[in-house]
């Protein structure tokens, strides 16, 4: 069988799916992208609506470790396609890319769209067929794991492919096409997966209805937070998030979600501290907290002393009492470490992306499940997760070309 007879099915028409199509179709193999929604890109094009992180800048070594427990596996994933090569692929779709004051790297214009449609058109120039409206709903054949089964306008139609990528993506953000229904599908065929939880989320914290209604929406500004996680080890990072109707999110939370879900799961809560002057010492804020305030108000004495106001005030009337509040020595360590409780993750569809998926354990080394031969997996559908900055979106591109040398390497093994 030649390469042009060799008909490839890749499902998602996220990144990694994107991804997988080109590196196939630009070997000369027919290839297919099916996707449920109108259109590709609908989560890619979202996350870029405040400016497209595409990679981060940091070394090598740095930026693998954000991958946490999975780091070995998506490490080898990187070395093949890591950020310099994503900065590089970039360019050559025509977009320049800058690197901004926190080491992430963006398209000079900050926008998604025109680098989407630069890779469509590229995607399409190199022969890539695009078959929107098509829901895989499974295997119709046991025994013929690259046999599929989409729902489509017209009804339900069955295909036989010579190689599959699966890349459906987690079950976050569910109405732009990810929503997680292909998990029991592939369980039953034998593919080990991890139960999907929610990544880089915010959590619920019982806030009284005063706080809720008075500062949803504020910003918690130069802060920093501390908490022991369920392995002994302390997380301390600066930063901001924000207080929403029920409870918090943001970079700096979604830094840490990770081991506060977890933390949560086997505790069924976790409380993290926070500091609302980290650039001052406990003794300063003490020192600041004691002077004689004479006639004015705690709040007027915080404000003038220390700048304290706002959102900061209201979360210290949230944990102490109007007793506490006038108690000095209480009030400056509460300052220091206002005990925030975590009650519960907030749901799965909320989450920038999920952690779980399809376990590299059930797969090769090129992504292809031993349980399903010629059926390879791609991005958010795999088991890892990393903060934002990036790393979502590099990783989930290296695991499309993994998988589409993986589906090359494969045919090469099956030709005469």
């Amino acid at each position: 069988m030649t390469k042009k007879e060799k008909k490839v099915a890749v499902v998602g028409g996220g990144p990694a799916g994107l991804m997988a199509a080109e590196v196939l179709s630009a070997q000369g193999l027919e290839v297919h992208l099916y996707d449920a929604m109108p259109s590709v890109g609908r989560k890619f094009l979202l996350a870029g609506r405040g400016g497209l992180n595409l990679t981060h800048s940091e070394p090598f070594d740095s930026f693998a470790g954000r991958f946490g427990e999975r780091r070995a596996q998506i490490e080898a994933l990187l070395r093949a396609f890591g950020p310099e090569q994503l900065r590089e692929w970039v360019h050559g779709l025509g977009v320049e890319t800058f690197v901004g004051t926190s080491g992430r790297v963006f398209p000079t214009d900050m926008k998604a769209a025109p680098l989407l449609r630069a890779w469509m058109h590229r995607l399409r120039a190199a022969g890539v067929r695009f078959h929107m409206r098509h829901r895989w709903t499974g295997w119709p054949d046991a025994a013929a794991p690259t046999a599929l089964r989409f729902a489509t306008p017209a009804g339900e139609i069955e295909l036989q492919a010579d190689a599959v990528v699966l890349a459906l993506g987690g079950a976050s953000w569910s109405r732009l096409g990810s929503d997680g229904a292909w998990v029991p599908w592939v369980a039953e065929r034998g593919v080990a997966v991890a139960p999907l939880m929610p990544a880089n989320c915010g959590f619920d914290v019982a806030w009284t209805t005063h706080f809720a209604e008075r500062f949803a929406g504020v910003p918690f500004k130069s802060v920093a937070i501390s908490f022991t996680d369920t392995r002994g080890r302390r997380f301390a990072r600066k930063g901001e998030f924000v207080a929403t109707a029920s409870g918090v999110e943001g970079s700096l939370i979604y830094a840490a979600s990770a081991l506060l879900r977890d933390k949560i799961a086997a505790q069924g809560s976790a409380t993290l501290l926070l500091d609302l002057l980290p650039d001052r010492s406990a003794e300063q804020v003490r020192a600041a907290v004691l002077h004689p305030r004479g006639a004015r108000s705690v709040a007027s004495h915080l404000k003038s002393r220390l700048g304290l106001e706002g959102i900061k005030t209201g979360v210290l009337h949230e944990v102490l009492t109007r007793e506490q509040m006038h108690a000095p020595d209480t009030l400056a360590e509460t300052i220091k470490a206002v005990p925030l409780r975590l009650i519960a993750p907030r749901p799965i569809d909320e989450a920038i992306s999920t952690a779980g998926g399809v376990r590299f354990e059930a797969l090769d080394a090129h992504l292809m499940a031993a349980a399903l031969p010629g059926v390879f997996f791609a991005g958010e559908m795999l088991d890892w997760e990393a903060p934002t900055g990036g790393y979502l979106l590099t990783a989930s591109m290296a695991s499309g070309v993994a998988a589409a040398r993986g589906v090359l390497l494969h045919g090469e093994r099956d030709a005469p």
